[in-house]
């Protein structure tokens, strides 16, 4: 089993994967493993995501850290975990998940903006913190939120393109949480072969920084 950290420390970067099906999201998966991602999020907000979940989870390629996202009560946390969820990450911070991950023994990587926000998550045990929605501040948000806050592992998320990705981390990031401008269209239909460009690409921009 590749743990969250690992895979982080490899390629600092979490594929969300959100769509309309999750009928392709173990192709997808796939695709961004072969290209050097190794941390995917598949979406509880996605109709069948815990399904494909399970299905995966049941044969999980060797490098690959495999969690579920947008989980946002207790019971969805206990669910996805049973699925085969090996960390769960949140849309904001929500103390019940958080303590739900730690009954369960799984890494939670909650969401939170403020540094009001950022501090409760951590020291309600939070295991990093995504930093949502990232493009609203940017890197320069990054860095003045870590100023005071500089033992928080942040995981910037949100309107993150590929070629912003070296910024954040040098910014102090741990890692970052890269959506649609990774994955694009291809959950719904879409080129893999691109997929696989675009994430080949981005472990390029990722690995040239230092860390």
């Amino acid at each position: 089993m590749t743990t969250l950290s690992s895979a982080l420390a490899t390629t600092p970067v979490v594929a969300i994967l959100r769509a309309c099906s999750a009928d392709r999201f173990p192709e997808v998966a796939d695709t961004l493993r072969q290209a050097g991602i190794r941390a995917v999020e598949f979406t509880l907000t996605t109709p069948g995501a815990l399904d494909a979940l399970r299905e995966y989870a049941h044969d999980l390629p060797g490098g690959l850290a495999l969690g579920a996202g947008t989980v946002t009560t207790p019971r969805e946390a206990e669910a996805a975990v049973a699925a085969g969820a090996e960390y769960l990450i949140t849309p904001a911070t929500l103390p019940e998940v958080i303590a739900e991950a730690h009954r369960l023994d799984v890494p939670v990587l909650p969401g939170a903006l403020t540094p009001t926000e950022v501090l409760t998550a951590w020291q309600s045990g939070a295991s990093m913190v995504k930093l949502f929605p990232a493009f609203i501040g940017g890197p320069d948000y990054v860095r003045a939120v870590r100023a005071p806050l500089p033992d928080i592992p942040f995981v910037p998320t949100g309107g993150i393109g590929l070629e912003d990705a070296p910024a954040y981390l040098r910014a102090g990031a741990t890692a970052l949480g890269m959506g649609s401008p990774l994955v694009g269209d291809a959950c719904e239909g879409g080129d893999l072969a691109a997929l696989a460009d675009r994430a080949a690409r981005l472990v390029d921009l990722v690995a040239g920084v230092p860390r």
